[in-house]
């Protein structure tokens, strides 16, 4: 992997918005058209008086984490992230507690930190525009150490969510090819077959200093944010900078208690949390969906179970803790954001 530049050096001319820095690119080959983003690169790097950017391409093998660490190495201080949530979150980890800033350039089928970060989706020129003219928004990054069947340990970070249950098997179940030519529609297969495993997941967990306690439930998803594809809003109480994570657990017994997930998500979330007449409205609580909020989460399942990170699968674990570090990864978004 090694840096490349795209046009002959000029003269700078004088910087608007962000502090002029070196500006580096992680890009996914599969993912983007590199050579339009090159392109775009070239022109507002130009007007923003930003020297010349350099690229890092990723692979099979490094999702990320090398280019980044490449480009840190080279001197940036923005790295732009061009690919997927894979991506996003392999450059993340890699930025982590450094002085460098993350970009978003959403590709690919989620553009999950996007989303809720409520950013300009699939407009090139303005997510190229707002890396080079943006300002800075400290967000929490979240760290996680997945044990395995094997008793070996790997530690990883995420953006948006972890999960056990219907997501992490939804994801499993998923044709990789499908995905590529049909976006988020591959899933409906997916949840097909998820829906008609009734294996409940059996754990044991302890939140912050709270007493440990034993669940069965469907799924457990641990958000930094709440907002997925297709307007479905998960965890509405979930920000990117609130020092914590949202906890969700689902236990449905019954076909009803299905009806009451999906009525709380699709329509009190969804719908009515989006408005100020539908905040106003009173809503309740319900048996098959739990909410609750803490910065550390230790888990223990009965038997191995997949698990998912911002929406790509991780394998099977046999435990899993999780923890917050607040404000430890800046992100550029557009000034008037």
């Amino acid at each position: 992997m090694t840096a490349t530049t795209e046009r002959a050096a000029d003269e700078p001319t004088p910087a608007t918005g962000a502090e002029v820095g070196q500006a580096a690119v992680v890009y996914n080959p599969i993912k983007v058209d590199i050579d339009a983003i090159k392109q775009s690169v070239a022109t507002h790097e130009k007007a923003a008086g930003w020297p010349e950017t350099l690229f890092f391409e990723t692979s099979a093998d490094d999702p990320g984490q090398g280019p980044t660490a490449e480009a840190l190495a080279a001197g940036a201080t923005l790295v732009i992230a061009a690919g997927g949530d894979g991506t996003v979150r392999a450059v993340a980890e890699a930025l982590r507690g450094s002085d460098a800033t993350l970009a978003l350039l959403p590709s690919g089928t989620g553009n999950l930190l996007a989303r809720n970060l409520k950013l300009t989706l699939n407009d090139l020129d303005h997510s190229i525009e707002s890396a080079f003219t943006g300002r800075d928004r400290a967000i929490d990054i979240a760290r996680i150490k997945i044990e395995r069947a094997d008793r070996s340990v790997d530690q990883h970070s995420y953006l948006v969510m972890a999960g056990l249950g219907i997501d992490a098997k939804m994801i499993a179940n998923t044709d990789d090819d499908l995905k590529a030519k049909a976006g988020w529609l591959a899933y409906v297969k997916a949840i097909a077959l998820v829906f008609r495993d009734n294996n409940d997941l059996n754990f044991r967990y302890k939140l912050d200093q709270n007493k440990e306690r034993h669940v069965r439930a469907h799924s457990i998803m641990i958000g930094n944010c709440g907002s997925l594809p297709a307007n479905i809003l998960l965890m509405p109480d979930a920000a990117v900078d609130d020092g914590v994570f949202d906890v969700l657990v689902l236990s449905p017994k019954s076909v009803f208690g299905w009806v009451q997930i999906f009525t709380k998500v699709f329509w009190e979330n969804g719908v009515l949390s989006r408005t100020k007449a539908g905040r106003s409205l009173p809503t309740k609580d319900v048996d098959a969906l739990k909410y609750t909020t803490g910065t550390t989460l230790a888990l223990r399942l009965a038997k191995a179970e997949e698990i998912e990170l911002d929406g790509d699968g991780f394998g099977k674990a046999t435990a899993f803790k999780t923890w917050l570090e607040p404000g430890a990864l800046k992100v550029r978004v557009p000034a008037d954001a």
